[in-house]
């Protein structure tokens, strides 16, 4: 598409200067630019249990907008962060139903967490990279590396000790917690006992 980029989702952190929300990390595939959205704690949700594949026991809003999508029969063809004004990122959600093309405007962490479940591409208008990117080089990274490395080593026995726990359970017993997690919504314990459980398989 021309003067735009495509992207790809690099990351999601709490956000610390603002309490109950995340960073979403989206990186250009064919360069180091990094583009940062501050999104809400339920669009972070909904974008890392479709990341993770984690399927809840009841439909998400987004779920459900994909849900309509099959049954009218009109796919998601991509995603634009087409603006971004006094600091504030707008979307669209562009919609091919085989006749026409339609374009919905967006919150950002909404578009993409729609764009996650049709595995459509995510694309950036090249002003709004200019303006809001930020250049990531290599050095960069490697101190990135030794940040991730150093908060690792700090939580290690806590996680360990949770990793140990979990190793003590049976697969059965495994199942039924996995079950529980997904009902009382708690995705981040029901990714960890996923991993468990695939480890065994």
């Amino acid at each position: 598409m021309e003067n735009t980029v495509e992207l790809e989702i690099l990351g999601l952190s709490s956000n610390h200067s603002q309490s109950g929300s995340f960073t979403l990390v989206m990186g250009e595939t064919t360069g180091t630019r990094r583009l940062p959205i501050v999104i809400g704690m339920f669009e972070a949700q909904a974008i890392a249990i479709e990341i993770e594949k984690i399927v809840p026991n009841r439909p998400m809003t987004h779920d459900l907008f994909k849900s309509f999508a099959s049954n009218f029969e009109f796919s998601v063809d991509h995603i634009l962060v087409s603006d971004m004004r006094e600091g504030v990122f707008y979307a669209k959600i562009v919609c091919k139903d085989g006749k026409k093309t339609v374009e919905i405007d967006a919150r950002p962490s909404d578009a993409i967490a729609i764009a996650v479940r049709f595995d459509a591409p995510i694309y950036c208008e090249q002003k709004v990279m200019s303006e809001a990117a930020i250049e990531f080089n290599e050095e960069d990274e490697s101190k990135e590396a030794e940040t991730q490395a150093s908060k690792k080593s700090k939580n290690s026995p806590a996680k360990s000790q949770q990793h140990e726990a979990l190793k003590d359970y049976s697969l059965d017993k495994l199942n039924q917690m996995l079950d529980k997690a997904i009902n009382s919504e708690d995705y981040e314990r029901a990714a960890r006992i996923r991993d468990e459980i695939n480890r065994r398989n």
